[in-house]
Order: structure tokens, then sequence, then C-alpha cells
């Protein structure tokens, strides 16, 4: 079980004292943070943001950091919590530092679960999304952080699970390529996964859990989570992609990127064990070898030149003499 965070208000004497701040339509003046609090109490940590007064808790640094975005990088759980009740009444709970993260996002990509419940109870935009278009379930979804998405599930706020980022990604996609780094080189069967591995795994599933479409194409490229799974030459997830409950499952498993199914990708991997584990299960799952690409080449047809790959010459010839009755 997870321990709770240390519920002590406290003032880090690392955070800046003065600088360079500027206020959001107030007097401008470096802030001063109040001093060393050891009460326990939220009560206390209330008391201090509000002798902090407005002009203080809407200043912003060069980098453009509030205090809240300062205490929810730091896991200050009550000053984040009293700082943000303030900032909601200021109808300023989603100002946004020099990157575009609105405190919120700064919480999840800090790991902070507590503080990012705190933050969408208290009225934080959920779909709020930085510079780059990330919204909090891509950050969760990047940095392999399962607790993040556990706090957005816990907080019951509604949640655009197919959100574009500015590459055409939805956290599902961001969730896949993050899993396929950690498990790089990819292994057939593995008995121990890594903890950053286990966690970026956790995102998947727990995305999929939350209703995320595995069937939504990136926008670059079409390619869906199968085949990211397909060209990272992943057997593991591509099977755990095979073994989702829902949908139309030889639809799924035939859909084209630019032309190409999952199948064409896999026969176009290099040769080896990894190769042939992915072909057979997508062909077990009702890929189609009759089908064409854009350049009318079918998926045997890519296999590379050489003795490696005849088993899967072999297999995929056979299995178009199997399916008479699909398309090509």
């Amino acid at each position: 079980m997870e321990e709770p965070l240390d519920t002590r208000l406290y003032v880090d004497p690392s955070l800046p004292q003065t600088g360079s701040w500027r206020g959001s339509g107030l007097p401008s003046g470096p802030p001063q943070l109040p001093p060393v609090v050891t009460g326990p109490s939220l009560d206390t940590a209330r008391a201090h943001m509000l002798a902090l007064g407005p002009q203080n808790l809407l200043a912003q640094d060069e980098e453009g950091d509030t205090f809240l975005h300062l205490f929810a990088a730091r896991g200050m759980r009550w000053a984040a919590y009293a700082a943000a009740e303030l900032l909601q009444a200021y109808r300023h709970l989603d100002i946004r530092e020099h990157k575009g993260k609105t405190p919120l996002l700064v919480a999840a990509a800090a790991n902070q679960p507590l503080i990012v419940e705190d933050l969408l109870n208290l009225g934080a935009e959920p779909n709020a999304t930085d510079h780059q278009g990330r919204s909090v379930l891509h950050v969760a979804a990047t940095y392999g952080l399962p607790r993040v998405l556990s706090a957005v599930i816990n907080s019951g706020v509604r949640v655009d699970l197919e959100a574009r980022d500015f590459e055409g990604l939805t956290p599902l996609h961001t969730a896949i390529l993050a899993l396929n780094v950690a498990m790089h080189p990819p292994d057939l069967c593995p008995t121990v996964l890594s903890t950053q591995a286990q966690d970026r795994l956790a995102c998947v599933q727990m995305l999929l859990q939350m209703g995320a479409d595995h069937t939504s194409q990136e926008i670059k490229s079409n390619k869906t989570v199968l085949h990211l799974a397909v060209q990272a030459a992943n057997p593991t997830l591509v099977q755990l992609l095979l073994e989702l409950p829902r949908g139309d499952l030889r639809a799924f498993v035939n859909m084209k990127a630019h032309g190409n199914t999952a199948l064409h990708m896999a026969a176009a991997l290099p040769p080896g064990p990894a190769q042939e584990a992915i072909v057979r299960r997508l062909l077990a799952a009702g890929a189609d070898p009759t089908l064409r690409n854009l350049e009318n080449e079918q998926p045997v047809h890519l296999l590379r030149p050489g003795p490696g790959p005849e088993v899967l010459r072999q297999l995929l010839k056979r299995s178009r003499v199997a399916t008479p009755g699909l398309s090509s």
C-alpha cells in the first residue's frame, strides 16, 4: 500500500527567495516565502497561503513558475493544495510556465499522484496541454507513471483518451512507444521485466482499461499500436494487443498504415526468432497474407532474400492457399 506523503507544511529553503519575477497584472517584485512551518494541518497551510496574498501567489519567476508550480514539483502537498484553492478562486489554477505546463502537468511530470488528484478535484483543466500538445495522460505515458494514471482515474474527471499531441500521437501510442524503448532489445518470452518496463506496461494496460481506442491511427503514418509493436519487433507486446477482448480482431489485425498491414511490416523485419514469432501470431489472429500494399506486394514479397526466412516463405505461401476467400 502506498505510503502517504508527509502532510507537514514546510517551505524548502532551496526555493528561490529572490529573482526576476513578474506579476500577472500586479505590481512586480520578488515574493517572500513564508517562514518554515512544521504544523501538520491543512489549515496551517491555508493560513500561510493567505498571508502570501494574491500578488505573490500569482507572481511568476523568469521561467514562468508560480509558487504552486514549485510546490507541485517538490511534492509539498498541503502547500500546493492551499495555494491551488486560492488560485482557483482567482481563476488562475491553470496558469502556465514557460513550457506551457500548468501546475497539473508539472505535478504529473514530477510523479506526484496525490497532488495530481488534488488539483483535478479542485477543478484543474484535465485536458490542458503543454507547448508540445501533451496532456496529463501523455505525460504519464511518456515517463511510465501508472500512479499518475491512477490519480486521474480516482478523481473521476472525464479526460480525452484520444487527444493528439503535436506529433499526432494519442496517449496510448505514446505509451506503446515508451514501452518499446524500455523493452529493447525485445525478448520472445521475458520472465522478468525491468522496473521501468513494468511501469510502462502498466500504463499501456491502464489506458486500455480506461477505454483508449487500440484501433486509433497516429497521424503521420497511420500506424496503429499493433503496427508500432511489430515495427519494434516486440513479440510480447504484439501478443498482448492480440489478446484484447473487444472489437473485431481480424479487422484490427488487417488495418493498413499507408498500405501496409502489420503482417507486411512483420515480413520486412530482420530474420530471426522474433520475426517468426510475430508472423505466426499475426496469422493465428487472422492476418490475411493475400492483402497487397500500395506497391502491389503481398507480405511474402517483403521477406529478405536468403535461407533464413525460408520457413516463413513457405508458411505464408501455404496460408495464401488456405485463405482463398479473402480479398487481395
